[in-house]
Parts: C-alpha cells; sequence; structure tokens
C-alpha cells in the first residue's frame, strides 16, 4: 500500500512539472510572437496578446502610458510601423513568471536622432497569458546626440515648415507620416 501511495505521489510530482513546463513554453511562445508582431507591425496578432489594456513603463524616464488595447494597436503600433522598424531578440528568458528580454530596435527615426539601433531590456508582465505591461529599460541611449538631432530638426521644422508642428509627440499613423516627411524635408534641405 505504501508503494502505491509513493507511485502516486511521484507520478502527480511529475504531472505537476509538465504543466509548470508547458506555462513556461506558453510565456516565453507570447513574448516571441509579441516581438514578431511588433516586427511585422502586425496589429491582428497584436490583439491576440495583449489584455484589454497595457502599461508601458520607462523607469529612469519616470515615463509611463496606459493604453486600451484598441489605443495601442490602432495608434501607437501603426505610428511605430511608419518608420520600418526592425526588432531583434537577442536574448530572451522566463523569471518568476515575467519575461526579460534584451531587444535591439531600428528604424528610420532612430537611426535619424541616434545613427545606432537602440539595445534595451524588455520586462513582460501577464496576467494569465496576455501581456498587460512592458517596461524597458535603454541599454545605449546617447541623450546628447538625439538630444542636439532632435532640437536641431524641430528648429528647422518650425521655421521652414511650421505646417508640421507638433508632429514629435503624435503617436498615430497621421502623425508618424507627418513625423517622416519632416525628417525627409530636412534631409533634403540642401
Amino acid at each position: 500500500m505504501n508503494k502505491v501511495i509513493v507511485f502516486l505521489f511521484f507520478i502527480a510530482i511529475g504531472l505537476i512539472s509538465c504543466k509548470n513546463s508547458e506555462k513556461t513554453i506558453d510565456k516565453i511562445e507570447i513574448a516571441e510572437k509579441f516581438f514578431v508582431a511588433l516586427n511585422k507591425s502586425n496589429s491582428s496578432e497584436m490583439k491576440d496578446l495583449l489584455n484589454d489594456s497595457l502599461i508601458t513603463t520607462i523607469p529612469k524616464y519616470e515615463y509611463e502610458v496606459r493604453y486600451s488595447k484598441n489605443d495601442y494597436v490602432k495608434n501607437w503600433l501603426k505610428w511605430d510601423s511608419v518608420f520600418k522598424p526592425n526588432y531583434k531578440v537577442l536574448e530572451m528568458n522566463l523569471e518568476s513568471g515575467i519575461i526579460k528580454a534584451k531587444v535591439s530596435k531600428v528604424d528610420n527615426r532612430i537611426l535619424f536622432f541616434m545613427q545606432k539601433p537602440f539595445l534595451t531590456n524588455e520586462v513582460l508582465k501577464f496576467e494569465k497569458d496576455k501581456i498587460i505591461a512592458i517596461e524597458t529599460e535603454y541599454l545605449n541611449f546617447d541623450e546628447e546626440t538625439w538630444g542636439k538631432n532632435r532640437s536641431e530638426l524641430l528648429s528647422w521644422i518650425s521655421e521652414n515648415h511650421p505646417e508640421l508642428n507638433g508632429f514629435i509627440d503624435d503617436q498615430t499613423e497621421a502623425g508618424g507620416k507627418k513625423f517622416l516627411k519632416a525628417l525627409e524635408l530636412y534631409k533634403n534641405k540642401k
């Protein structure tokens, strides 16, 4: 009788371990799909991965934005897509139920302002099988170069194309297109 109880105990432990492994794989798969959706600017895939609301934070800059799923997908993702982003996951692992990923991102906007890709640590938090929060830590942000290029662009646009003023803070698809137009006009000013 004791052998049967011990045997059943080990089978139960094995089943619990397998179930926990499935959850680990699921969160990693969800995170991988999230970065693929970002890279492809795939709004339908993104909708399946996010909770009804999403909080994005950059603690170093005391930056926090709360999006509804709809706002994130219809506004921010479309804004991001205008610049033709390229996201590469360099490392990813699961720690205490959250995903930690090291990511490289480059696009037209980042190349103009910083002349090299962003490297970030991203922390993805989950509620059940949906992403509820993303925390970003910049690893190589060159504030001096970014600030200088940003100031020069904004000053030039203000003087030469005031109809585009406000593009820098408009994170919608239309705002992204104005941003791209401002970059193109500035680059071709010679």
